[in-house]
């Protein structure tokens, strides 16, 4: 009798089987993708949604995230404002409606913010909505209240990675917890938000630890997955890291992970697209729906025009998602 997976059906992956999937040689990665692209066509069709992410408020941030640039300890040299300028804000949210491009992210440093900072922000929030953006911003820890007023303001979608798992994220982390990070994802899509949430690969952790985090967003069911592949950044303590494990290979192998495990999701590829899938775009695009462009908060990326370039060359197209 045959043992091969039925990929007409949505897989329900144990973790055994999912570590599999991590562990799959390298001759069978072609039979891989193929079984992840049957479920990113039938959710996601032919469609590639691009994003642009603006680093509104930078550095100083209280937080110890071992691979963050903007951490308190992070020596890295990077600009560090409490707020970016508004025109640089409305610009880049009219180059998203320009380009119709799929959302516009907002990233500020920090794990707590004033209730007044809040509401500075959600004025910034109903301004960019009368243009019918698409919004996520990715804002720490809020109170409920707090994040009411965000919901009210019009904000879409609030990005709270996991990052890893919660065996390991004590490794990289020790001013939260990860039963925090989950705690505050339940409470925002109690209260109706739409959340991304995703992790980053190539701090040190086990292939078991994928697995794990994977899981756990497999319970949170985000509407979009973040996928991180670890740049590391001088003068954080991760500069030093590992990376001689993030093949292009091992790389596609995590990402297929995602979509089998939780395939309804926008499946990103985010930071480390540009260094890890450099002439591999065909083959990510085929697991993959969801990217960023122009950068990564202190990092830089691929322009628009190379990236949409590289998305049309693959096959793809790439448009607004439906609101």
């Amino acid at each position: 009798m045959s043992t091969t997976p039925d990929i007409s059906t949505d897989p329900q992956l144990s973790r055994e089987e999912a570590l599999a999937i991590l562990n799959t040689p390298d001759g069978e990665l072609p039979e891989l993708i193929a079984r992840a692209e049957v479920l990113r066509r039938k959710y996601k069709g032919n469609h590639v949604s691009i994003h642009i992410l603006t680093n509104a408020r930078s550095g100083n941030c209280s937080q110890d995230c071992a691979y963050c640039a903007q951490s308190c300890r992070s020596k890295a040299e990077i600009d560090k404002y409490k707020w970016v300028d508004d025109e640089k804000l409305y610009k880049d949210n009219d180059f998203v409606n320009e380009h119709h491009l799929s959302r516009h992210c907002i990233g500020l440093s920090g794990m707590k913010f004033t209730d007044a900072e809040i509401e500075d922000l959600a004025k910034r929030i109903r301004k960019m909505k009368e243009t019918g953006t698409h919004l996520c911003c990715s804002i720490g820890f809020l109170t409920e209240h707090q994040a009411k007023i965000l919901k009210e303001a019009g904000l879409d979608r609030i990005n709270h990675n996991l990052n890893s798992s919660r065996s390991y994220y004590p490794n990289i982390c020790s001013t939260h917890t990860f039963e925090q990070r989950v705690a505050n994802i339940k409470m925002l899509q109690e209260l109706g938000f739409e959340i991304c949430s995703g992790g980053i690969i190539g701090m040190g952790e086990s292939k078991e630890d994928v697995v794990d985090m994977l899981l756990e967003l497999r319970e949170i069911q985000p509407e979009a997955l973040p996928v991180n592949f670890l740049l590391p950044i001088p003068g954080t303590p991760l500069e030093h890291a590992d990376i001689s494990g993030l093949t292009t290979e091992y790389c596609l192998k995590v990402l297929c992970l995602a979509r089998l495990l939780v395939p309804k999701s926008d499946i990103r590829c985010a930071a480390g697209r540009e260094v890890y899938f450099k002439g591999k775009e065909k083959d990510l695009l085929r697991v993959v729906d969801s990217i960023f462009a122009s950068g990564y908060l202190t990092a830089g990326g691929q322009g628009i025009q190379d990236t949409i370039r590289a998305i049309e060359e693959a096959g793809f197209t790439y448009e607004i998602e439906s609101a």
